[in-house]
């Protein structure tokens, strides 16, 4: 997933997949404690998925994206 393309996405959707990221990792942590991680490339992977969401959150917070922070401030007002 490009940062691009998460820029896209409303704000609490981009919460959601952070959450989803971090708990993808604890499976993987758990699947390499047990000896059974297929795919160890996955794990870097999805380490990097979950530093472009907190970087594209925190550009959000500064005021860099101020689109998405826009839309976060609309959801809210619902």
């Amino acid at each position: 997933m490009k940062a691009s393309e998460i820029r896209e996405k409303p704000y609490q959707e981009i919460l959601e997949e952070l959450e989803a990221c971090k708990r993808e990792l604890l499976n993987l942590r758990f699947q390499w404690q047990a000896g059974e991680m297929r795919n160890s490339a996955q794990y870097r992977q999805i380490r990097k998925n979950v530093a472009r969401l907190k970087t594209v959150l925190r550009e959000a917070e500064l005021g860099v994206n101020a689109s998405l922070l826009g839309r976060k401030n609309e959801k809210e007002s619902i």
